[in-house]
């Protein structure tokens, strides 16, 4: 154990002298604990179950209306648009000075993002052939695979609201705000047609986004900003809740009439303003806690795999489900019904378990989102000389 503690303080003050004196460590914290934050809450609301022969997904939100508080805890997208805009922005205008055509820029941003997806769908479109040929049930494998490329649609509105940073930085977020206003009332008052919702999608997401471009510029170095948001987005939120006929659940619910995140509705995005108000609230506090080494490197490591993480946290979880039905008899909290406080407390065992299991994917799999580009390829923003091989790895954080 001690040896273990001092690999370990070697490795936290390597990344400490690799890292630039005047960068924003606050930043990185945030987009930890929202991938972090994303990852806890999917292993906390998704449930395999047999309870109807083969595998299906529930959720123990669909049994336990009380647990939906929990949504409001990890359903963390907000906070990851809000540090994207931010970063989006800043790096964008950093590209401008030196020159940078904008095609060169929004490559280096799109390629971290969609070098780890290859090898997901390589490794998946294996594994679903190799299920049906063993004579899996088509609806086990079509469970399966709608959990790992599910989230792959935040990428790629992550991706298109990058891109299109150039056009949208600028843009007040009360903009979109509006226009998620409009497409609610339009559909919820008015009878208009469903698929309207899907406006949503993009005009949701962007409000975040935008908030973390206005950031970038200086807008929220007064902490009353921040604070209206977090009041506002509260107070917003709650109304809408009690008295506008919004669900209670930040996330979607198998079986209910309506999401508030398939597609974002005006009450997923009051509540992203919140989220975003207390997120800029917590800067100061983050930023005094990476001072410490150790803290930061912790910060640091997640940053370099963080799609990896987010890519890989469901196949973990559904590689521990899919050995568990080696056991005689079904695991409670991995395969029993989770309508029960009592599987809920099972569930909080297993997570250590899914963390295991994502280690090693994480150890299989990050090479992908590592730049293997020469140094005079590689991104522009670098920190100074490191030893290998945390040096390249410490440069990604920085232009991430």
């Amino acid at each position: 154990m001690r040896e273990l503690r001092a690999r370990w303080s070697a490795l936290a003050g390597r990344v400490e002298a690799a890292t630039p004196a005047g960068r924003d460590r606050s930043v990185d914290a945030l987009r930890a604990l929202a991938i972090l934050g994303v990852v806890l809450g999917h292993w906390l609301v998704t449930a395999l179950t047999t309870a109807n022969g083969g595998l299906s997904t529930t959720s123990p939100l669909e049994h336990m209306s009380v647990l939906a508080p929990l949504s409001w805890v990890f359903q963390t997208l907000a906070v990851f648009f809000l540090v994207g805009g931010h970063v989006g922005a800043r790096s964008l205008a950093s590209a401008r000075e030196r020159g940078v055509p904008y095609g060169a820029w929004v490559g280096q941003r799109l390629s971290r993002l969609f070098r780890p997806v290859a090898a997901v769908l390589a490794l998946w479109a294996v594994t679903a052939g190799a299920m049906l040929l063993g004579g899996v049930e088509l609806n086990t494998v079509l469970t399966l695979l709608k959990l790992v490329l599910s989230p792959l649609w935040f990428l790629l509105v992550f991706a298109a609201l990058t891109a299109a940073t150039p056009l949208v930085s600028r843009l007040p977020a009360v903009v979109p705000l509006a226009v998620v206003a409009g497409v609610d009332g339009w559909r919820f008052g008015f009878g208009g047609p469903e698929w309207l919702g899907w406006v949503n999608v993009a005009a949701g997401w962007l409000v975040p986004y935008t908030l973390g471009a206005a950031w970038s510029r200086g807008a929220f170095a007064r902490r009353t900003p921040a604070a209206l948001l977090l009041g506002g987005g509260a107070a917003a939120t709650a109304a809408l809740i009690l008295w506008g006929g919004y669900p209670a659940s930040m996330v979607g619910v198998p079986g209910a009439a309506m999401s508030n995140l398939n597609p974002p509705t005006l009450a997923a995005v009051a509540f992203g303003l919140a989220q975003c108000g207390l997120a800029l609230l917590a800067r100061e506090p983050l930023a005094r806690a990476m001072r410490r080494p150790r803290a930061w490197a912790k910060v640091a490591l997640v940053n370099l795999s963080a799609m990896t993480i987010f890519l890989w946290h469901q196949t973990a979880m559904m590689a521990v489900t899919a050995l568990g039905l080696l056991a005689p008899f079904d695991l409670p909290g991995l395969h029993t019904v989770p309508d029960s406080l009592g599987w809920t407390a099972a569930r909080l065992l297993w997570l250590p378990v899914f963390a295991a299991a994502l280690a090693v994917c994480w150890a299989a799999f990050r090479t992908y989102e590592r730049d293997t580009r020469r140094p005079n390829q590689a991104r522009a923003t670098a920190a100074p000389a490191a030893p290998r091989p945390l040096a390249g790895s410490v440069k990604e954080i920085n232009s991430a």
